[in-house]
C-alpha cells in the first residue's frame, strides 16, 4: 500500500494508508445478496404462516423461526470479493480475509458440493473463494492473473500452477462462448 503523510495542527506527521490502485468488485454480489434476502424472507413468511394457520404460533416458535431464518441468511450470503493490485479480499458478514496475490504460496481446489479455491500467501493469509467469481468478473480475473504471474516470476507460488491453468482454461472457454453467442455464431 502506498502511504501519504499528513501534518496535524501540532505539526506531527502521520502516515495515512491509501489503496494501491483501482479496486475490482464482484459485479454480481448485489444480486446474490438480494437472492439470499428473498429466499430468507420467503422461508420466514412460509414458516410463520404455516404455524399461524395451524394455530401453534407463539413467542417461542416465532423466535425459533426468526433464528432459523437468520441462520439461512448467514449461510446463503456470499462473501464480497474484491481485488486491488497485489491483494484479494473476501469480506463476509462478520469476517474479512485478505491474501497477497503477488506473493502466493499455493492455490488449491476444494472439490465438493460447492467448488472452492483456497489461496495462501507468504505472510500466512488464507482466502477461500468460489472460482466462479473470477470467471464472471473480467476485471477481477485480469488483476488476479497479473498478480499470480508475479508470484510465479518471484518463485513463491510452489503449488497451484495446475489449478491456475485449469481456471484460465475455464475462463477462456466462457469468454469464447460469450463471444460466439454475442456474434451469433453459436
Amino acid at each position: 500500500m502506498e502511504r501519504r503523510f499528513t501534518r496535524s495542527s501540532t505539526g506531527a506527521q502521520t502516515a495515512v494508508a491509501e489503496p494501491p490502485g483501482p479496486l475490482a468488485h464482484d459485479i454480481h454480489w448485489a444480486d446474490e445478496r438480494r437472492t439470499a434476502i428473498g429466499v430468507t424472507c420467503l422461508l420466514y413468511t412460509a414458516l410463520l404462516a404455516a404455524d399461524a394457520g395451524f394455530g401453534t404460533l407463539d413467542m417461542t416458535r416465532g423466535a425459533l423461526w426468526t433464528g432459523l431464518a437468520t441462520l439461512v441468511f448467514v449461510v446463503l450470503l456470499p462473501p464480497r470479493v474484491s481485488t486491488a493490485p497485489g491483494v484479494l479480499s473476501a469480506r463476509g458478514l462478520l469476517t474479512r480475509h485478505t491474501v497477497r496475490t503477488d506473493s502466493l504460496v499455493s492455490i488449491r481446489w476444494s472439490d465438493g458440493v460447492a467448488q472452492r479455491m483456497i489461496l495462501r500467501d507468504t505472510e500466512g493469509g488464507v482466502v477461500e473463494i468460489d472460482p466462479a467469481v473470477l470467471v464472471r468478473n473480467p476485471a477481477m480475473w485480469h488483476r488476479f492473473d497479473e498478480d499470480t504471474r508475479t508470484s510465479i516470476r518471484r518463485g513463491t507460488l510452489l503449488r497451484g500452477a495446475t489449478a491456475l491453468r485449469r481456471l484460465a482454461a475455464r475462463i477462456d472457454r466462457e469468454t469464447a462462448r460469450t463471444v460466439f453467442k454475442l456474434s451469433g455464431l453459436h
